[in-house]
């Protein structure tokens, strides 16, 4: 007998029904509910030969799912439903026993949270991949000189792998913010019930020991209610996200022809359908399009979570939607940066022409009145000066005359055009996390110790 006389409206069966999208936890439903067999079986609530049965069955299920030309019945709500129907053709009524001592609700939390540490995981090792292509870059182009920009606007010479291990440290940063997300999420719900605990002692810590979560959680109605992992994960896929955009960005820039720095490989480039001369960089473009999209399924679940009363909500089943298409997409972008990232080439007479505007040594000017005892804000002015009558008059810096340089400071003399020719400008940056040679190498070695850190965390995660 049921509490429903009626059956649902078909409209509120559309609204309600979520197998659509939550059919990407089966794998972890089927896996959530062999280890709760083994639970029940340690309590008694199954026997030996009920557990194996409900174990065989569920390999059954899992099979039956992964053949081609499978379909869910109409009639399936989602994908816990659809598993216990599955189970229930495969061994009869005894599938309707494991049902025992847990709630959809602690269930489907928990099917998310191994969902969550899979892909945090998944997106560590694509960092990671990204991290070692521009690792290998920077390396190979360590003493290649480009103009680095403010307001893309060209501010100081830096060298070409100083500038592309910006981007290795931002997706070091994302490593560490999905393994964040992936501790978060290693807290298991499963035993939470509804939202008061269940009637069955099961042993918690042996289920989530058999399942890899970390910890069970500490509040049933927490456990319950608990959707921070998702958060987590999706604020660090956001920025990850965000940071992809910018290389992407720079990327599409470059590559341009008014720049002329870099090409992309053909294998991650489009043509047009009209003009038959373009090679259009859509991948670096895309990384760009993608990024506002994935910022989006965090606005929407911290929207679908805020203000929520405990414990559960029908609300919360919009944590799915948008943590599946944040995986998809950010996982999608990591891997075609790598290979983007492997097939590129830079042009280096262009970056070298670019780097050599004798503009970019004005701070090294400025630097250098300050050596001779001018304070730094009255050695800008100076300098300032001399930029706007070079521009006025159509020169360079090293244009101008011994004489015409004293009319703007005493200070001036022949070491001035010493500071004007182009190696010192990069090598004067002696500072550590500067692009002189000394620090970029100290860097590499760094970078490589983070990478090495960063592919051992992932194989002690996956032994």
């Amino acid at each position: 007998m049921s509490r429903f006389r009626k059956d649902p409206d078909p409209r509120f069966w559309a609204l309600n029904r979520s197998l659509p999208f939550d059919w990407q936890l089966a794998a972890y439903d089927i896996d959530q509910s062999q280890a709760h067999a083994r639970g029940l079986l340690g309590i008694g609530v199954l026997d030996e030969e009920e557990a194996s049965r409900i174990d065989a069955g569920l390999e059954r299920v899992r099979a039956r799912m992964a053949e081609h030309g499978f379909a869910f019945e109409d009639s399936d709500e989602d994908i816990h439903m659809a598993i216990e129907r599955l189970l229930g053709e495969e061994i009869g009524p005894l599938a309707g026993k494991l049902h025992t001592g847990r709630s959809r609700n602690d269930q489907v939390a928990t099917d998310v949270a191994m969902a969550v540490q899979v892909h945090s995981l998944q997106a560590i090792e694509l960092c990671g991949a990204a991290m070692e292509r521009l690792l290998e870059l920077a390396e190979a182009h360590k003493d290649w000189p480009m103009p680095g920009y403010t307001h893309l606007q060209r501010a100081q010479p830096v060298y070409l792998g100083h500038h592309l291990l910006a981007y290795f440290w931002m997706l070091a940063r994302d490593v560490l913010r999905f393994q964040f997300a992936l501790d978060s999420a290693s807290v298991m719900p499963l035993g939470s019930g509804a939202l008061a605990g269940v009637n069955w002692e099961i042993d918690r810590e042996a289920v989530a020991g058999d399942l890899g979560f970390e910890h069970v959680s500490h509040n049933s109605i927490d456990g319950a209610s608990n959707r921070d992992f998702v958060l987590d994960y999706l604020a660090a896929a956001s920025t990850c996200s965000m940071h992809l955009s910018r290389l992407g960005s720079e990327l599409v820039i470059w590559s341009s022809t008014e720049f002329g720095f870099c090409q992309l490989d053909e294998a991650f480039s489009s043509g047009s359908s009209i003009m038959p001369q373009k090679l259009n960089p859509d991948s670096a473009e895309l990384l760009r399009a993608k990024s506002p999209r994935v910022a989006a399924s965090y606005a929407t679940l911290l929207g679908v979570m805020h203000a929520l009363p405990l414990t559960y909500g029908k609300d919360m089943q919009e944590d799915k939607e948008p943590l599946f298409d944040a995986i998809e997409t950010v996982e999608l972008c990591l891997d075609a940066t790598a290979g983007m990232l492997s097939g590129i080439e830079f042009d280096r007479a262009r970056l070298e022409d670019a780097s050599g505007d004798e503009m970019l040594a004005a701070t090294e000017v400025a630097d250098l009145l300050v050596r001779k005892g001018v304070p730094f804000r009255e050695a800008h002015g100076i300098v300032g000066g001399l930029v706007r009558d070079a521009v006025e008059r159509g020169s360079t810096l090293s244009d101008f005359t011994p004489e015409e340089l004293r009319r703007h400071s005493e200070h001036f003399d022949d070491s001035y055009y010493e500071v004007l020719q182009r190696g010192s400008w990069l090598e004067s940056k002696r500072i550590a996390g500067g692009t002189g040679s000394v620090p970029l190498a100290a860097q590499i070695d760094e970078a490589r110790e983070t990478l090495a850190a960063v592919k051992a965390r992932v194989l002690d995660e996956r032994s």
